[in-house]
């Protein structure tokens, strides 16, 4: 048995648990051997790699980023990717990839698996929208920074009875918005699936500070927008993946909010720090349990499926139906939970 993986895409805290816990079910229970690509597709197509073993896989449970690296090539953006992919599985005898990726990387699994490279998927994000599970390992870790860092400015915005938008992950969904303000006990939370109307957002914030010495803290999702034609959005570069860079929508709103209300605004965005540092206990026992099944699903040659969290067990979730999809906020949920609270 001769498994290639790799971690691809953003960086997420748990990465390492995954390949410790691949690598451990390969060499212990079958004997087998672990190729590490690095830098994901690139390490494939380039042929970078080392073995990755029990004795390499030594102390990485709790640490953050992912020993082989990652990156967001893909072998269809590559002129001769997906041959240059058949070549790797040819040269290191490998029965197929453990890919550990977010909705993009999913997709490129599937569509190997469509072209005969046989690929398990893992679920890794942060912003917890990969479909046919409930929950992708990095999400617990970032919203537990996002509510610790929410929960310092709520002292330091009473101070001075100001408004704190904070600004957290969440280019498409806002799930780590959604968490971290009920977490943190934040006034109101604004997220990509419902466009924001600072009309109302206003309103409700001048009623709450209005002749009382109050503090607000709005939690604003990157990829949240304001209600079309209401306010000028921002403009974004776009790298050489076609990605959006995303960051800065929170001071638009505050400084609209500021201009409609008088009320002085601040804003943190928290960026990149919530991937940073070690893993919560959950996202490693959840990680290390994704390892564990995507290995054991390899070794039963079940090829073409991603493992997912289901009722608290794990499951086979086909690649096909999990390609091109994305999972966004339940908005029932949101109305329950979240727009009671609305400046209260």
């Amino acid at each position: 048995m001769r498994i290639g993986v790799l971690t691809s895409g953003g960086d997420c805290p748990g990465l390492n648990a995954v390949l410790r816990a691949v690598v451990r079910l390969v060499e212990r229970e079958h004997g087998g051997t672990v190729i590490g690509f690095r830098d994901a597709w690139r390490g494939v197509m380039e042929d970078d790699w080392e073995v990755l073993d029990v004795s390499r896989c030594r102390g990485i449970l709790p640490r953050g980023g992912t020993i082989i690296g990652t990156s967001r090539v893909q072998p269809y953006a590559t002129d001769g990717g997906v041959d240059l992919v058949r070549a790797a599985v040819d040269r290191h005898r490998l029965d197929g990839f453990v890919v550990i990726g977010g909705e993009g990387s999913l997709s490129c699994a599937a569509d190997l698996q469509r072209d005969g490279v046989p690929c398990v998927g893992v679920p890794k994000t942060i912003d917890n929208d990969v479909v046919g599970t409930e929950r992708t390992f990095g999400f617990d870790t970032a919203v537990a920074i996002c509510s610790s860092a929410i929960d310092r400015l709520h002292s330091t915005a009473e101070s001075h009875d100001r408004v704190m938008f904070v600004e957290v992950m969440g280019r498409h969904v806002g799930h780590i918005a959604l968490h971290a303000g009920l977490a943190g006990g934040a006034t109101m939370t604004l997220i990509p699936e419902v466009p924001v109307d600072m009309e109302a957002v206003a309103g409700a914030i001048a009623r709450r500070h209005a002749g009382l010495s109050y503090a607000s803290i709005v939690v604003v999702a990157e990829g949240a927008q304001p209600v079309a034609g209401s306010l000028d959005g921002t403009e974004y570069e776009v790298d050489r993946f076609g990605h959006q860079r995303l960051g800065g929508i929170s001071q638009v709103l505050a400084a609209d909010l500021e201009r409609r209300t008088g009320i002085e605004t601040r804003v943190t965005i928290l960026g990149h720090v919530q991937r940073g540092g070690t893993p919560t206990a959950q996202d490693r026992v959840l990680a290390t349990r994704y390892g564990v099944a995507a290995a054991s699903a390899a070794a039963d040659g079940d090829w073409g499926v991603m493992v997912g969290l289901q009722s608290d067990r794990i499951v086979r979730v086909p690649l096909a139906e999990v390609a091109g999809r994305r999972k966004t906020v339940d908005l029932d949920l949101y109305e329950q939970v979240a727009r009671p609270f609305f400046a209260s």
